[in-house]
């Protein structure tokens, strides 16, 4: 248990930060997912629209360090190529 004043503020911003993070998390995989199910109905310019969103708000979660910068880009650059599939098919 937090006992100096110092640790217990920063238990207090833990907790506030935890719940942010979530949230952004969560937001990021509604994103994700509107992409997916766009891919499975097979509706190429749904999905590429549900990608054109869904790439800012990945991007976003790098730069307020929800998600690492790797992992956003393997996941754009996998669902892109999936989009870009389903368009040429």
């Amino acid at each position: 248990m937090a006992n100096t004043p110092q640790s217990k503020k920063r238990a207090r911003q833990a907790l506030r930060r935890t719940d942010i993070n979530k949230a952004r998390r969560s937001r990021i995989r509604t994103y994700l997912r509107k992409v997916e199910e766009a891919i499975a109905s097979g509706n190429a310019d749904a999905a590429r629209d549900a990608l054109k969103a869904a790439q800012p708000e990945l991007m976003r979660g790098v730069t307020k360090g929800v998600v690492h910068k790797n992992t956003a880009a393997r996941k754009i650059s996998r669902l892109a190529a999936r989009v870009k599939a389903l368009s040429a098919a």
